[in-house]
């Protein structure tokens, strides 16, 4: 039986545009994982992977008119957010070959014996290993960001792993493109191409998580999905880690001081950041808490004008506009659910953005209304008019985990008065990036950046953006009363690598 064609596919017409593969069998996986595991050696120097990487990054500028050509024509996203998020995604790979040039991240700590500590401590030296081949699943929403050459994929370079990337079906021929880009910089640097595996096909992504030699992965995309991986990879004979982003309702409190306060900005505000990117970013706000009575109205208003004036936009598929013409239509049919801006089918091919409102005690207890606290992907919010704190505090207590949560404070409440100290502990058990006086679509890609969340908004505790994302593919190791001669270049007394560690209790750079 022949394997089935991938196709590239036009989200502004929904017509196909070429065949750009075909869809992998299980000896093709088979395949493609033991080629990655082969290429583990030719990671192991630093100073090679770092160079790798910034290889990787210099190849996706210079093919930057090309690629960004060919991510708009199957993800409608146009060429300026592309341009900028291509941009994101070198300075990504840059900096990650930075914190590989710096070494910190092995996090060596060296002790030598001590016989007086109760108990007696011994010769102990620690510092962080590779795991292996990663499997990484590329996300719909960011074709280069979180996709072949996204966080998932250039942290594991970075960590010393080879990596098979499942391609997401809205991009295969971007995502041929970049592997393309990957595979010359390897290769520059006497890496095997196989340093970078590319699948495409439903089944070959599950074969994937299955396979032995893969040792951990990486997920961006929907809960059905990511919790079927998840599943599977701990019911392995060897269970894996499965580091996966799911959803995030990304809930905001706009108190009653900063309604009355400037209501009109935060209107706007809302408006721009619920529909950036025609509403498909992971961290768009999907559920806002407004006071009832004239300073929420004020930023209803506020709200209404702007998303009135937004234009309809294309989102990434077909499949995604169904369901979010349907999830709209699911729920503004609830009693009391009402839509000052209509969200809906704006053309053929198309989404007309808006939002709805409803009484916030509707919230606060379970039944058919427990629909408004699901995520719905696209350019929706649901607006909660709230009459006191108490309602505050009870909606947020029935939330799921998130990657954000945001509070919209007046000067005051910034300053220490009221209880924006209080809301923000609120807030801190529910996200794991909180906001105050901002919105949260905008992920900087920095050092203490988290980019992460409780259940299920991801499967771990750990970060996909930022310096840490490299944690997730090294485990720690410790080597006791190992002869000098014998020890890794990382743990020897002299330091021949110059590496920041703990030695003896002090921290040296």
């Amino acid at each position: 039986m022949a394997a089935a064609p991938v196709w590239s596919v036009d989200p502004r017409t929904g017509k196909q545009r070429e065949q750009v593969a075909v869809e992998a069998t299980a000896e093709e996986v088979d395949a493609t994982v033991r080629a990655a595991h082969a290429a583990r050696g030719s990671l192991a120097d630093r100073t090679v992977r770092s160079a790798f990487l910034r290889a990787a990054a210099d190849g996706l500028e210079a093919s930057k008119e090309h690629l960004v050509e060919a991510a708009d024509a199957e993800t409608a996203l146009g060429p300026v957010r592309l341009t900028g998020e291509l941009a994101r995604t070198c300075y990504q790979l840059r900096a990650f070959a930075d914190i590989v040039d710096e070494g910190a991240f092995l996090d060596v700590v060296i002790n030598h014996p001590d016989d007086t500590a109760t108990p007696p401590i011994p010769d102990l030296r620690r510092y962080k290993v590779p795991l292996g081949v990663v499997a990484v699943y590329s996300a719909s929403n960011f074709p280069f960001a979180f996709s072949v050459a996204g966080g998932d994929t250039a942290s594991a370079l970075a960590a010393g792993c080879p990596v098979v990337v499942k391609s997401h079906p809205d991009h295969p021929g971007l995502s041929e493109l970049v592997a393309s880009v990957l595979r010359r910089a390897a290769v520059t640097h006497d890496i095997p191409e196989g340093v970078v595996g590319l699948l495409h096909g439903f089944e070959a992504g599950i074969e994937l998580i299955k396979h032995p030699l893969v040792t951990a992965a990486g997920f961006t995309g929907s809960i059905r999905g990511g919790r079927a991986l998840f599943d599977t990879a701990a019911a392995r004979p060897v269970p894996i880690p499965f580091h996966g982003e799911l959803g995030s309702l990304n809930p905001v409190v706009v108190t009653e001081a900063a309604a009355a306060e400037r209501a009109e900005a935060i209107g706007a505000g809302l408006a721009g950041s619920m529909t950036l990117g025609v509403g498909q970013f992971c961290v768009k706000p999907g559920l806002v808490l407004v006071p009832s009575g004239a300073a929420g109205d004020g930023l209803v208003k506020s709200l209404t004008d702007a998303v009135s004036d937004t234009d309809a936009g294309v989102l990434l598929d077909h499949r995604m506009r169904d369901n979010f013409i349907a999830g709209v239509a699911e729920r503004t049919e609830l009693p009391h659910v009402d839509s000052p801006v209509t969200p809906g089918p704006g053309g053929e091919h198309t989404v007309s953005p808006g939002f709805l409102t409803v009484p916030a005690d509707k919230l606060t207890r379970e039944g058919a209304y427990d629909l408004l606290l699901e995520e719905c992907f696209g350019p929706v919010t649901v607006v909660a008019r709230y009459e006191d704190d108490a309602e505050v505090k009870s909606v947020l207590s029935r939330l799921p985990g998130n990657l954000t949560a945001t509070v919209q404070l007046s000067a005051g409440e910034a300053a220490g008065e009221g209880r924006g100290a209080e809301i923000l502990q609120e807030l801190t058990p529910l996200a794991g990036r909180v906001l105050v006086n901002g919105w949260p679509t905008g992920v900087a890609v920095a050092a203490a950046q988290h980019h992460g969340g409780p259940y299920p908004a991801t499967t771990s505790t750990s970060t996909s953006v930022g310096g840490t994302a490299i944690e997730r593919w090294l485990r720690p190791v410790a080597y006791q009363n190992a002869p000098e001669a014998l020890l890794p270049p990382e743990l020897k007394d002299d330091n021949p690598l110059g590496l920041p560690r703990r030695f003896d209790g002090l921290l040296e750079r």
